[in-house]
């Protein structure tokens, strides 16, 4: 599989497309004015402690408060070491914080819509192999890691490097990325991550309430620590400010990848290698067209995310059930990629075409786990339910790719869909009828849309003459070609 990762940096935003065989698979948008905070930690005060959620909110400087639960706050085990509280042992909320405290913490989830940035207590700093947690005694691996031999070398690299180190606090994930990984580079990745808290821990000495006192990186150099992998054919990068900035982060720690990255001078953007635009465009829609000729609907919602498959225009060779599962199929690879390009995250609900038969369940379950095994967030996938519906959940961490491009549409308010003129019509009359009751007028004026107004003229015309006649009085129309089609107004003449 080849894999190729094309970085576009202009002054007010830096976006990244991950794209393998030639396809889209995800994309990542960081703008100057809005970047995402997550991994940064912060010296906040907490502003209100609400027992009844057993929860904080914290002032870190931004717009709005930020949300700590009690299970993300670290307690003390009587030890030199703290622990994050689980959900059977959690204290009171009182016990742990108290108004006016000031408190370091990091950032787990950005804003996302009405809600505020999500926060934990338990630090970790990560580098290209490890993540540093200074508040944790433990070495654990990531669980992608499956062959037990390469485990074992590389936990004992680690704890050979406490004592090399002279640690004595402190803990280290593995990442995936540091499968086969030299012993020297993962010792220099402890260096660095060591003397990084080490400033981190100066700072927060002197830092004022609120204030930032770690930022990561920004996103062209995030894609080079978290996304690079050794199938990883390319890195074209469109700034050459920023071509630097990169390679002197993979000289210093990831030099085997040197010869990959290049700076892309072309006069034909970057983002239209590979139709890059053109497939960020398709992935605001709802409808996604498999090439069968069946569809699939993704509709994101407050609560969850919602996937519907259709067999639509194709109507298969053989028979019905095979029809639905080469559907099914066909929709699973697409919703795997879908999930990705589109950032979806929280629940997830995947409604397929009911299949009668467990073998065709299986394929198709097992073809979505497949999918979901590249993708970078943690995804979790219960089996086909009986009603027929998948559910499963990915973790989200930021805004999905609709959220960061798109705000709710000011005419629907996000609904999707509007009144159609005849509705609004019969809201006309009833608004009449009501002001007329408690108005004394001549005469009515009715602004709105063109539609609405060339309704009223045409298909409604022998209501309209009829609400005169009862009301006895007479009403004339005006359009107001700014107004939508829901908003009108009755004037009293």
């Amino acid at each position: 599989m080849s894999e190729e990762i094309l970085i576009n940096v202009t002054p007010v935003e830096t976006r990244v497309a991950l794209v393998e065989n030639g396809m889209l698979q995800e994309a990542y948008i960081e703008r100057t004015a809005r970047k995402g905070i997550v991994g940064n930690i912060y010296k906040g005060k907490v502003v209100r402690v609400l027992p009844g959620m057993e929860a904080a909110f914290v002032d870190i400087g931004l717009e709005r408060a930020a949300f700590i639960h009690a299970s993300d706050v670290m307690v003390s085990n009587g030890s030199d070491e703290a622990v994050p509280s689980t959900p059977r042992t959690v204290p009171d909320i009182r016990s742990l914080l108290r108004e006016g405290q000031s408190l370091v913490v990091q950032v787990t989830k950005d804003p996302i819509g009405t809600k505020g940035a999500r926060l934990t207590t338990q630090l970790s700093i990560p580098s290209r192999y490890l993540v540093f947690m200074p508040d944790v005694q433990h070495i654990g691996i990531s669980q992608r890691i499956e062959d037990e031999t390469e485990r074992e070398r590389l936990k004992g690299i680690i704890t050979a490097g406490f004592e090399s180190l002279a640690m004595d606090s402190g803990g280290y994930i593995i990442r995936t990325a540091a499968e086969g990984a030299a012993d020297a580079d993962l010792l220099a990745d402890m260096k660095y991550l060591t003397r990084l808290f080490q400033s981190v821990k100066e700072r927060i000495a002197t830092a004022k309430v609120p204030s930032v006192v770690y930022q990561d990186l920004p996103l062209f150099i995030r894609t080079i620590r978290d996304l690079i992998r050794p199938q990883t054919e390319k890195i074209r990068i469109d700034s050459r400010e920023s071509y630097q900035r990169v390679m002197e982060f993979v000289d210093e720690f990831v030099a085997e990848f040197a010869d990959k990255v290049e700076y892309y001078p072309g006069e034909r953007p970057i983002f239209d290698l590979y139709s890059v635009e053109d497939e960020i465009q398709k992935a605001l829609s709802r409808k996604v067209q498999l090439k069968s000729g069946g569809y699939v609907i993704i509709d994101q919602t407050e609560a969850m995310t919602t996937i519907d498959i259709n067999t639509g225009a194709f109507v298969g060779h053989r028979n019905l059930e095979e029809t639905i599962f080469k559907t099914n199929l066909e929709a699973a690879r697409a919703i795997g990629r879908q999930l990705r390009l589109r950032n979806l995250g929280g629940i997830i609900i995947i409604d397929f075409i009911d299949m009668d038969d467990p073998e065709h369940q299986r394929q198709v379950h097992r073809m979505l786990e497949k999918m979901l095994e590249r993708d970078h967030a943690k995804t979790k996938i219960t089996g086909v339910s009986e009603l027929g519906l998948v559910e499963m959940t990915r973790k989200r961490t930021t805004e999905s790719l609709g959220q960061v491009l798109c705000e709710p549409c000011p005419v629907c308010d996000g609904r999707g869909f509007l009144k159609t003129s005849e509705t609004i019509c019969y809201e006309v009359f009833r608004e009449i009828l009501r002001i007329n009751r408690a108005y004394d007028a001549e005469s009515y004026l009715v602004m709105a849309s063109q539609k609405v107004v060339d309704r009223l003229l045409d298909e409604e015309s022998d209501n309209v003459a009829d609400l005169e006649t009862f009301i006895g009085k007479s009403i004339r129309f005006q359009v107001e070609p700014f107004y939508t089609q829901e908003q009108y107004d009755v004037v009293l003449l």
